[in-house]
């Protein structure tokens, strides 16, 4: 940042910590946050004045670190926000089974550019309306209209790996970002972006300019405050991504109302009509409909659930599956059991699978839920408590971001023996039984649950079983080798280094 934008921001945030103390709430919050065991609270920066200057994989060491030390329960600041993180089952418990803590951490806000008040980032009475209206449209029968569209982009996938077999190792995360995008697009758009097979379209670039942008505001607090980020380079850049990301959805969404409006597809039987049998139907199309048939949507309301599903969708898909083709290519007698079952699933066909037989992957399953325990996607998630509360002897005052790092309390030797090793069997029945249901939360848990959490789970069962139907994975690096950064998922800044070779006897390739 220039020198003069850096004075002038830091004038501005000196000045509302000079008024701070005038505020008998904030002073009470400032008191009890002082009770907490944690970090101290700087002038400007709060807590992260030592990490300033600090890499972003320098940063996630000091974190993991700085938690593990204070672990269940650490306080500090982002700036002038207060925050505490916590990594006790029960507490996690205590904050997400609250049906009165619904509100989600004011760092969510940075998305508000992007979508708005989507699902993600709404509260109050738009929340529950909206995810009442939308919950229907993850149901199973309607799940099963999208398993085409994961099929046939990954077979696009499986095609262009073949240039990689039998050559040097190669980063798989371009191929699997790029094949996951164009299936959240077709899902929720109905429309093809044709990111596989043409990388370089003007919404494409967009995309992942926007959530550069978004990364670095993450990882530099100096950016948090609008009026300072505003003033820099990543303000204009998201200024201009936006006008393409948004100006491509509006465009779809005109399209696809009239596309309805001139269809004789929609005086078909409302069966035949959810169950896609005469038209692919996208979420999209789901929503219009709702709205056509008395749902209080608007378009834009409509324009921010699809930007959520999109947003949502698709890097937490990516790292799900990068970080589980990873795994099983250090892990080889875990990918033939993997193999194994899928042999004994498809018998040597060729044919694509179906929602049953992504159902019957019961193995894949456990591995990409002891991936997600180890590399968990999403960080972390975050709620602002709007009341006083205890957390063991802890009271934490109304107010503050309360935040739940699973890429730590995930990692509990006390709930998972041995919590570094790649182990599926932690998911075996007679393992999880007695676990304590607030332990693994990848998806989060209560209330505001991830909605899209099945149709994730078979999307990387998916993309896993195509690849691994067709290849054999070897990976380069070992797990102690990954230099993870703390973006907005968890990322691997060299990305993850594969070999591939043919399976036997594959008549595909």
């Amino acid at each position: 940042m220039e020198p003069a934008t850096l004075l002038l921001a830091a004038t501005f945030i000196l000045g509302l910590l000079l008024l701070w103390p005038r505020d008998p709430e904030k002073m009470r919050m400032k008191r009890m946050m002082g009770e907490l065991p944690g970090l101290p609270n700087f002038p400007i920066l709060g807590s992260f004045l030592p990490y300033v200057f600090v890499t972003p994989e320098e940063r996630w060491n000091l974190c993991v670190k700085l938690m593990k030390e204070y672990q269940p329960l650490i306080k500090f600041w982002v700036g002038p926000f207060p925050a505490i993180a916590i990594t006790h089952p029960d507490f996690v418990e205590t904050v997400l089974s609250d049906t009165k803590m619904i509100d989600k951490s004011e760092f969510y806000s940075l998305l508000h550019p992007w979508l708005g008040t989507g699902l993600l980032t709404s509260t109050g009475q738009k929340w529950h309306s909206h995810r009442k209206i939308i919950t229907p449209t993850f149901h199973f029968k309607i799940l099963e209209n999208f398993v085409p569209i994961f099929a046939e982009n990954c077979d696009v996938l499986v095609d262009k790996l073949k240039k990689e077999v039998g050559g040097k190792a190669f980063n798989v995360y371009h191929y699997i970002s790029a094949c996951t995008l164009d299936i959240i697009c077709e899902s929720a758009m109905g429309t093809s972006v044709n990111a596989q097979k043409d990388g370089n379209s003007e919404y494409i670039t967009a995309v992942y300019e926007l959530k550069h942008c978004l990364s670095e505001r993450v990882s530099r607090p100096i950016l948090l405050p609008n009026f300072i980020f505003n003033l820099t380079k990543w303000s204009k850049i998201q200024e201009k991504s936006l006008k393409v990301i948004h100006g491509f959805t509006k465009k779809v969404i005109t399209q696809r109302k009239e596309e309805m409006m001139n269809e004789t597809l929609h005086k078909a039987t409302d069966n035949d009509v959810s169950l896609g049998q005469k038209k692919r139907v996208a979420f999209l199309d789901m929503l219009l409909e709702a709205a056509e048939n008395g749902a209080e949507m608007t378009d834009e309301e409509i324009q921010e659930e699809v930007d959520t599903f999109m947003f949502e969708g698709h890097d937490t898909v990516t790292a799900a599956i990068c970080f589980s083709i990873f795994l099983l290519g250090l892990h080889p007698d875990i990918q033939d059991r993997v193999y194994q079952e899928l042999e004994d699933i498809f018998q040597d066909s060729g044919r694509s699978p179906s929602l049953r037989d992504l159902q019957n992957m019961k193995y894949l399953d456990m591995v990409i839920k002891e991936a997600l325990r180890l590399y968990p996607s999403v960080i972390a998630v975050a709620r602002t408590n709007v009341h006083d509360f205890e957390l063991g002897p802890h009271k934490i005052p109304a107010g503050v971001n309360v935040i739940i790092p699973m890429f730590i309390f995930h990692l509990d030797p006390n709930i998972f023996p041995n919590p570094t090793k790649f182990n599926p069997d932690n998911f075996l029945p007679e393992n999880t039984v007695n676990r304590h249901p607030y332990a693994y939360v990848p998806f989060s848990a209560g209330s505001r649950n991830c909605i899209g959490q099945k149709f994730a789970m078979l999307e990387v069962k998916m993309v896993l079983s195509s690849i691994l139907r067709h290849y054999e994975v070897r990976s380069v690096d070992r797990m102690e080798d990954l230099v993870l950064m703390l973006e907005m998922i968890v990322e691997s800044k060299h990305g993850f280094r594969i070999c591939v070779n043919p399976r036997k006897s594959n008549t595909m390739i």
